[in-house]
């Protein structure tokens, strides 16, 4: 038994952890009691219809996870420790397209492709005939990495912004250059934060399922979708697997992703890379990836909004005619996500610094039970929490379409969001400086707000930042668990989109791209220059 599993001062974290960890495992022991009910699990498992779409979401999954390891982390060390024009503007650009739900990156994507689209109009004068299809597994992993990239950015940003620059000198003075420097010395320490951002990636494409839906890709989530209604014990069935193979995934990543060096930045700041004539190629590499990811789909949104304002419409419910119908579903958006991200925070930073600083199994399985829910499509989450809440008397009860109830709902789904960051946050931390405050007398709230806290303020910003972005274009768990009367952005763009009413849906999606990069300003960009 090694010393941190019997180290009486990580006793009552682990009793917190455990507190904390129970109302993750709602969902899949939702599942659990509904399959073994129904009962089948092994004759659907073992369907070989099914192992195509189980096949089709590995690979699409595992592809998307590779390109936004490769996409993310190379924005990340432009942004960050080069000398690349407008870095600092490009640092609140580069998060966005988080804002994006995946079913208006596939709208945006279909209708500038569509005969009379965006782009038709655009390259028709200039004699550019039939324009290429864009659904398939072309369509699905690129709007699926353009749009999940910040997954891997952020976190890896942040652990850049952590690093002493003292061994990057050393070796540019021993003769490297920028990018053997990049490889030998850079890379080994940011390899905990980009895996624990590809991982993110790979869980969120295999639960995604409004991009596959309208891109016509048969993936595992399209597969319960069309079984939820007309077959509920399949439906079942495959969202437990689902949890599963997350799980599984979870295992795996812990064995490539390595122990994160102990290293704070230095007084002086980060060592500067001057790029030289690879300064223009640098940036139209991330002028690229932003108006693919960004400006693209705004411009075709921006393009519908402006069409139907031109038309103009006689409908009551019209967006476009009474623009005021969108500010309360933008201060909902901004309530409850705002508040999912404080919670979110709240609730893994004691795994986080169980898992970093005390280590065990009971750690290894929260932190498993956190990951798992974000692999768990959000109708699954849905009505985990509907079922257990209906079912349950008193309070417990009383939280049905309650905004607590939606709150938590969006903590339980994106908190692994927050946890990889806060993760990587508390390894960065020496224990040299906590043992040195213990020495001078600081106790451990002390010690935790003058010397944790702040060096781990930029990796917690950034797991805000994801829970945030993220909680803010949430729509089957909205759908389903929001208090009556409480519309936020995401349904309004929904239930537009569903009525074929793409001017309105275009004007609501364009609101919620606004108000989230305001909020992304406030909340993580601000945050992160203070300790910057």
């Amino acid at each position: 038994m090694t010393t941190a599993r019997v180290d009486p001062r990580g006793i009552g974290l682990r009793i917190v952890v455990v507190l904390l960890a129970v109302p993750f495992a709602a969902p899949l022991a939702y599942l659990l009691v509904r399959t073994i009910d129904e009962g089948g699990f092994w004759e659907v498992a073992g369907d070989a219809a099914l192992l195509g779409p189980l096949a089709r979401s590995l690979g699409l999954a595992t592809a998307v996870a590779l390109a936004t390891a490769v996409v993310g982390t190379a924005a990340a060390w432009l942004v960050t420790r080069t000398d690349l024009p407008g870095r600092r503007a490009l640092r609140l650009l580069l998060p966005l397209p988080l804002v994006l739900p995946s079913f208006i990156g596939a709208f945006a994507l279909i209708a500038a492709f569509a005969r009379g689209g965006l782009l038709e109009r655009i390259l028709g004068p200039l004699g550019v005939g039939t324009l290429p299809q864009v659904d398939g597994f072309a369509g699905a992993f690129t709007v699926l990495t353009l749009l999940t990239y910040p997954y891997v950015y952020l976190p890896v940003a942040a652990r850049l912004r952590q690093l002493s620059p003292s061994m990057e000198e050393s070796a540019r003075l021993l003769g490297s250059g920028p990018l053997e420097t990049f490889r030998t010395v850079v890379l080994p320490q940011t390899r905990a934060a980009i895996a624990a951002g590809g991982l993110l990636v790979f869980l969120y494409v295999i639960a995604d399922f409004g991009a596959v839906q309208l891109l016509r890709y048969d993936t595992l989530t399209r597969a319960i979708y069309s079984n939820r209604l007309v077959d509920p014990p399949v439906a079942a069935a495959l969202s437990l697997a689902l949890g599963l193979l997350a799980i599984v995934v979870v295992v795996g990543q812990r064995s490539v992703a390595g122990p994160v060096r102990s290293d704070v930045r230095r007084e002086g700041g980060a060592l500067v890379v001057g790029l030289g004539p690879w300064r223009l190629p640098a940036l139209g590499f991330v002028g690229g990836l932003l108006t693919l990811a960004l400006v693209a789909p705004v411009a075709v949104l921006g393009y519908w909004a402006v069409r139907g304002a031109a038309e103009g419409s006689s409908r009551p419910s019209s967006l476009i005619g009474n623009p005021e119908r969108l500010i309360e579903p933008a201060l909902n958006t901004s309530l409850a996500s705002g508040l999912a991200a404080i919670v979110a925070v709240g609730v893994v930073l004691p795994v986080a610094f169980l898992r970093g600083r005390h280590g065990g199994r009971l750690g290894s399985v929260a932190d498993a039970l956190i990951t798992g829910g974000f692999a768990l499509p959000g109708i699954v989450i849905a009505l985990a929490l509907a079922f257990w809440t209906l079912n349950s008397p008193g309070a417990v009860g009383a939280l049905y379409q309650t905004l607590p109830l939606l709150v938590g709902a969006y903590a339980l789904h994106f908190g692994a969001l927050a946890l990889g960051p806060a993760r990587v946050a508390v390894t960065g931390v020496p224990r040299a400086l906590d043992d040195a405050a213990r020495t001078l007398g600081r106790g451990r709230l002390s010690r935790l707000l003058s010397v944790d806290l702040p060096l781990m303020a930029p990796g917690l910003a950034a797991g805000a930042g994801l829970v945030l972005l993220s909680a803010m274009k949430e729509l089957p768990v909205t759908l389903l668990l929001a208090p009556a009367g409480f519309p936020t952005l995401a349904t309004r763009v929904w239930s537009a989109a569903e009525d074929a009413f793409w001017a309105d849906a275009s004007f609501a999606a364009l609101v919620l791209v606004a108000l989230s990069g305001v909020l992304t300003w406030l909340l993580v960009v601000r945050r992160e220059r203070e300790f910057s």
